[in-house]
């Protein structure tokens, strides 16, 4: 069978519904800012932290994601992001003060944060691998539609109601979300229950918090203190980046980002995001401030572009099952850095009909980018890495909203106000800052022409999960701690501590493996010590005791090859993933390590040929 999920295209279709919710929630309340400033009686620079407040909220959610998804089963993950939407917009809704409307947005923004990897991690899960790029296709023409019709319906709406219709009417939408999950989504993720780290929950958090409000306020406020801000928030993630390579369990596996397809796919797809934000920010912008056109004719007359937009996306995706991502990328790119310069030229003519027309390739080409780019990097990546690839995508997709709606805006006001301050008209100073968005729009996308041309030489990977012969590589755990030969009892027991791990090989100074040493081993030793020693808890339990404190002393001195097994059972590199199951299984080990010419390059664990199996033949079987 080609896939195990029953009704795959109504769980995707579910998913869907999911992605466009979250992405038409990111723009939907901006349009009412003027109103809510008017009724809060504060002023631009606070009513701003409405998008600030609820962009924050949703990134830090992002890499807690793949976390949740492994640990919480599908369904009553799902409904509770949703039930976060619903709960938000009420909140929202009846909010007395500016304070209580923001907290109802931050609410929203953690469901938001999460909403939208849980959608691509069901559709990973749902669709056929030969109809990936399809269905992908369909969830970036909802991530497209959504903050792009967002704007239209707020505009429609507040012309007849006031502002707290948009949280009833985001309510109505969350609720319908949330019924159609519980009716329709089954439970389709493989629960790992990986081990929570909140340290690096909370390091990522800081980090994503100062980037991007740093990059969000650089342009609107203190520079100094948005610089700051950046540069703490890279500290933090550098600092993140260092404590997942030393967990067993991190929180979120940077391993995905070794395999080279992903890395530059990820890459592509947020410039092709940074260009389609900027130009579904900034257009708007022109046409009210300079054409005098209102938010809500401004946001209809580019509706056309955005359905095209919506009609393409599953084609691409369509063309990318059948003949990749080769012509597809470079095309999508070659359009938006063409057509943006044409609007930059022609902008200041006035005809919004023009700029209508000239928008359409322009956003045209980021629907020949996202859904086969997605395709293509996540298709690299063994299924066990998906939820982790997700959360580094989908945490891409929040720093490149943040960098397309602040950077491009801020830049246009800049120049914009420049010109005007130097006595040019309105439409002169508009038209100029336009022209250097647009340039910089054309520069992004040419950079995205060469990575597509670099990412296009590899084609679309196919995975034989049910091959008995696949290798050991991509399966295998390859950051090793060791021990060298040197090491005594109590580097041992405080490398398993820190590591959290159960037992290391030892090497000698050429890397070769002379021994294996488990905490097993040594509480072993430990009992044939002391007679008090009856389980671990004795450590504790016996403290004050001489006797066993001299024992312990002296124990924790021994070198480590005085308890070792000094046999080693290892698997040799080349192996297929079916002998190493079989060299585990008739020793009765849980894990061994692995080695290429002598030298220990990697460590295969039980768990893993499991889980890869049962993957394989729920998947491929």
């Amino acid at each position: 069978m080609p896939n195990t999920i029953k009704n795959p295209k109504l769980i995707v279709a579910v998913a869907a519904f999911a992605a466009f919710l979250a992405t038409f929630n990111e723009t939907f309340m901006n349009v009412a800012f003027a109103p809510i400033m008017t009724d809060f009686h504060v002023e631009a620079a606070t009513v701003q932290w409405l998008a600030t407040g609820y962009m924050l909220a949703a990134a830090v959610m992002v890499p807690v994601s793949a976390f949740a998804y492994r640990s919480i089963p599908t369904k009553p993950l799902f409904l509770l992001t949703t039930g976060l939407l619903l709960i938000g917009s009420v909140i929202g809704a009846l909010s007395p003060t500016f304070l209580m409307l923001l907290i109802g947005r931050i609410v929203q923004g953690l469901g938001t944060g999460m909403l939208i990897p849980v959608g691509m991690n069901i559709t990973l899960e749902a669709a056929p691998r030969e109809k990936l790029g399809t269905y992908m296709g369909i969830m970036g023409s909802m991530t497209t539609l959504g903050p792009s019709s967002s704007v239209i319906i707020a505009g429609f709406l507040l012309t007849f109601w006031d502002w707290p219709v948009l949280q009833w009417v985001f309510a109505g939408l969350s609720l319908l979300c949330f019924l159609v999950g519980l009716v329709f989504l089954p439970n389709v993720a493989k629960l790992t229950h990986p081990r929570l780290d909140a340290a690096s929950v909370a390091l990522v958090g800081l980090a994503l918090i100062g980037i991007l409000y740093g990059v969000s306020t650089v342009f609107a406020g203190s520079i100094p203190l948005a610089v700051v801000a950046v540069i703490v928030g890279i500290l933090f993630m550098i600092l993140f980046v260092k404590r997942q390579s030393k967990l067993e369990q991190p929180l979120i596996d940077l391993t995905p980002l070794k395999v080279k397809p992903f890395k530059i796919g990820v890459i592509i797809n947020m410039i092709s995001l940074v260009t389609m934000f900027a130009m579904n920010i900034i257009i708007p912008i022109f046409m009210q401030s300079v054409l005098g056109v209102s938010s809500f004719s401004a946001s209809f007359i580019l509706f056309p572009a955005i359905a095209l937009c919506c009609i393409l996306s599953p084609i691409a995706g369509r063309v990318y099952d059948k003949h990749g991502a080769r012509i597809l990328l470079p095309l999508g790119f070659a359009f938006i850095c063409v057509f943006s310069v044409a609007l930059s030229l022609f902008i200041g003519g006035g005809s919004v009909w023009l700029l209508a027309i000239l928008y359409i390739p322009v956003i045209g080409g980021s629907a020949l980018i996202i859904g086969p780019v997605q395709s293509l990097a996540l298709s690299h990546l063994a299924p066990e890495q998906n939820p982790h690839g997700v959360t580094i995508m989908s945490t891409g997709f929040q720093i490149a909203g943040c960098i397309g709606a602040s950077l491009f805006t801020g830049v246009y006001a800049l120049v914009t106000a420049t010109k005007a301050a130097a006595g040019a008209s309105v439409n002169v100073s508009g038209s100029t800052g336009f022209l250097a968005a647009g340039i910089m729009t054309a520069a992004f996308a040419f950079v995205g022409i060469l990575l597509a041309v670099k990412i296009g030489r590899y084609p679309k990977a196919v995975h034989e999960h049910h091959q008995a012969t696949a290798g050991l590589s991509h399966i295998m755990k390859t950051d090793v701690f060791s021990l060298s030969s040197e090491s005594n009892v109590s580097d041992a027991l405080r490398l398993f501590a820190e590591k959290h791990i159960s037992g290391a090989p030892i090497v000698d100074e050429q890397g070769a493996v002379t021994g294996f040493i488990s905490d097993g081993d040594i509480m072993r030793y430990f009992a044939d010590q002391h007679t008090s020693f009856t389980s671990p808890w004795s450590i504790i339990v016996e403290q004050g005791n001489e006797d066993f404190d001299a024992m312990l002393q002296s124990v924790m001195q021994l070198p480590v090859t005085k308890i070792a097994t000094r046999h080693v059972i290892s698997v040799n590199h080349d192996a297929s993933i079916g002998a190493a199951c079989k060299i585990l299984l008739d020793h009765k080990l849980r894990k061994a390590p692995v080695t290429k010419d002598g030298r220990i390059v990697g460590v295969i664990n039980l768990s893993n040929i499991s889980h890869y199996s049962i993957n394989a033949y729920l998947k491929f079987s």
